[in-house]
Parts: structure tokens; C-alpha cells; sequence
């Protein structure tokens, strides 16, 4: 089996555990200047540290302006903001909209590049601050990743940045930061991170280092996400599941997703239906058209979601899109885009669009036209597998 080539450009420090948000402490020390993007919520949550780091003298400038799916109108906002300050390090500390955020902040409030300039791979120039950045839900992997995501209003779709100067310095992955999400949100961003690590791991571009730690993710999601969502202080559920997250983001840079998010971006570019429940409900269909191209990867996935092992590869690999989906129907995520609330008639527009991201679709295990996309939508729309 030939290997495909790879680069794994990760975080130089990941820290995970419960409790590890203190670690913040130790990483700002040195600063002299920190500009914090961070979702409301969570603010309560880090006073104190905020608080310690600036005893020792460190100037802190606290935003809570995080745009979920973030449109580039409301980026450019905060890039007014923050290019009135001068800021050695950039904190992002949320979901992925605010560490999406956070790490453009880093690269763009200078001005030397517009937002227009360093959308695609590898426009980015430089970036001269530290950028650390600490998870509070389990989905998106962003903490850890060479991408920002963002929403075009214009063109109805979302369009991503890809840039080593992306990838933080630091990454803090603290599943006590992730108790008190509501169970919709548990579900839709764990669902996400599944989405990252099946993509991953079936990719036409996988890599035997990626496929152990994707696989892996899987299971523990696949184990943890319905307990997280039916208790949402199970402490150790959440854990599996910011574990699995961590595992899906370090697999984005090195080999990253594939259709069901080429297909997914019109859903949040044009109807605003977020980014974790868009993947959630058409991971399924894009799975039953993928299987046949790579049915020894999907069995796997069957296995590693707790399917007990037929011995019949075929079977298998179904068995991983209906577990799956009983997965997802557990967890009370929607069976279609039709109760997304999205009309059939949308169905060739959004074709159209998901046609046009091209860097994830050639990732895809399986050759996809505008017909195959049309014909997963209509799928998605009834919202029958198979």
C-alpha cells in the first residue's frame, strides 16, 4: 500500500485535561499586551484568571463580540476595533466562530493584508503575535487547526482560510469548560467532530498517523456523545468528547474533511442553519454514497462505533451510516433538511454553491458531479437513507 505524503503542522503546546484553562496563566506571563475574544458565557468562567494575569502587569483588552458563523462584514468590525490597539498576543477562547475569530485577528489587525487577500490556501503572509487559543465546546478542532472559517453573505456560502500561521502557539482543551452546554449544542458540535474524524479517516488523502487518532475519536464520540447530551455533568463523557474533538482538528491541517462539508457550507452561507448541525444531518447521506468507494474504512468506522462484527465487509459498511444515524436520531438532531426549514427548491442553488469548493470536494474518497450533489440533497431533503 503506497503512503500518501504528509505534514503535520500542530500547536507547539496542547494542553488537555479538566482544569487545564489555568495553564492560561503561565502562557500570558511573559505578554505585555493581550487582546481576548471571547463568547459571553464563558467570561464568568475565567474572571479569576483574567484577574491573576493582570496582577503580574499585563494589559488585557476583553471583547465579547463573537458573530456565530461569523460573517467577513462583522469581522472587519472587529478589525477596526482592534487595529486602534497594540497587541503582542491574541487569546481566543470559545466555540469555533470565536477562535475563527481570534486567530484572522492575529494575522489581519496590522493591515497589511485584507480579509479578500487571504481567503483560499496559503495567502496568508505572516503573523507577528502569539496566538493561543482554548476550546469550550467539542466540535469544530479549530484550537488546533490551520483554518478559519467564515461566512460569505453575498455569495450565500462559507469560505475558509488555510495557512500555517493559523495553527496557535498554544491550544488549551478543557473539558470543565464544557458542562454547561445545552444538550442541542453538545449534539450538533459532537456530531461535528465525528463528521471530522469519518471524513478524515475515509479521505482519499488518509495517512496511517491520521487514521489511528480519527478512529480513535470515533469511538470515544461514538461511545459518549448520547450520555453527554441526556447529562451534560458527565464529566466523563465530556472528556471523550473534547478528546475526540482534539483528534478531529489535528486531523484538518494534515488531511482535513471532504463532501458532507462542501455540502454543508451553502446550508449555513444561505440559511444560517450552523455549521455543526448542518454536517449532523447530511453526514449520513454522504456516507451511504461514499461506502462502496472505500467499504474496509466504513466497516472500521462500524467497529469502532460499537457495531459487533458481522464478517461481511458490505454489511459493515452500512452498518457504520445507520449507526450513525441512530446516533444522531438520539440525540434529537434533525433527520432532514427539510425540517431545517429549507425548501426543495434551493435544492440545485446549494448544488451549485457546494460545487464550487473544490479544496475539500477533490479530498472526497469518491468522484462527486452536480448530479451526485443534487442527488444527496434530494436525499437529505426526504431524509431517507439508502
Amino acid at each position: 500500500m503506497t503512503i500518501n505524503p504528509v505534514t503535520l503542522n500542530w500547536p507547539n503546546h496542547i494542553e488537555f485535561g479538566s482544569g487545564k484553562i489555568k495553564t492560561l496563566v503561565n502562557y500570558l506571563k511573559d505578554s505585555k499586551r493581550v487582546f481576548v475574544l471571547i463568547d459571553p458565557p464563558i467570561l464568568p468562567l475565567v474572571e479569576d484568571i483574567f484577574k491573576e494575569v493582570s496582577k503580574m502587569g499585563v494589559e488585557l483588552s476583553i471583547s465579547t463580540d463573537v458573530v456565530p458563523e461569523p460573517p467577513i462584514v462583522e469581522l472587519k468590525k472587529l478589525l477596526i476595533l482592534t487595529k486602534k490597539l497594540s497587541f503582542d498576543t491574541v487569546v481566543g477562547i470559545g466555540g469555533g466562530s470565536a477562535m475563527d475569530m481570534a486567530k484572522l485577528i492575529a494575522v489581519l489587525f496590522d493591515g497589511s493584508q485584507k480579509i479578500e487577500d487571504v481567503i483560499g490556501i496559503g495567502n496568508v503572509k505572516s503573523r507577528h503575535v502569539k496566538l493561543i487559543c482554548a476550546s469550550t465546546t467539542s466540535g469544530t478542532g479549530s484550537e488546533v487547526t490551520p483554518i478559519a472559517v467564515l461566512t460569505d453573505t453575498e455569495a450565500k456560502l462559507k469560505k475558509g482560510v488555510v495557512s500555517p500561521y493559523l495553527v496557535p502557539d498554544v491550544s488549551i482543551i478543557d473539558p470543565d469548560l464544557t458542562i454547561g452546554l445545552p444538550a442541542s449544542i453538545t449534539a450538533a458540535t459532537g456530531m461535528d467532530a465525528m463528521t471530522h474524524c469519518i471524513e478524515a479517516y475515509t479521505n482519499k488523502h488518509a495517512h496511517p498517523i491520521i487514521d489511528n487518532i480519527t478512529l480513535e475519536g470515533i469511538r470515544l464520540i461514538g461511545r459518549s456523545l448520547e450520555r453527554a447530551c441526556n447529562n451534560g455533568k458527565d464529566i466523563e463523557a465530556r472528556t471523550d468528547l473534547a478528546l475526540g474533538s482534539l483528534y478531529g482538528g489535528l486531523a484538518l491541517g494534515p488531511v482535513n474533511t471532504a463532501a458532507v462539508h462542501a455540502l454543508a457550507y451553502p446550508l449555513g452561507g444561505e440559511f444560517k442553519i450552523s455549521h455543526g448541525v448542518s454536517n449532523s444531518v447530511l453526514l449520513p447521506f454522504v456516507m451511504q454514497f461514499n461506502y462502496t468507494s472505500s467499504k474496509e474504512k466504513y466497516a472500521n468506522v462500524a467497529k469502532a462505533l460499537g457495531v459487533k462484527d458481522t464478517g461481511n465487509i458490505e454489511e459493515m459498511a452500512q452498518a457504520a451510516v445507520k449507526k450513525v444515524r441512530e446516533i444522531s436520531n438520539k440525540c434529537k438532531i434533525p433527520a432532514s433538511i427539510k425540517e431545517l426549514g429549507i425548501p426543495e427548491n434551493a435544492i440545485n442553488e446549494m448544488s451549485e454553491a457546494a460545487m464550487k469548493v473544490v479544496r475539500l470536494l477533490g479530498n472526497n474518497p469518491r468522484t462527486v458531479t452536480l448530479e451526485d450533489v443534487k442527488g444527496i440533497y434530494r436525499k437529505a431533503y426526504d431524509g431517507v437513507v439508502g
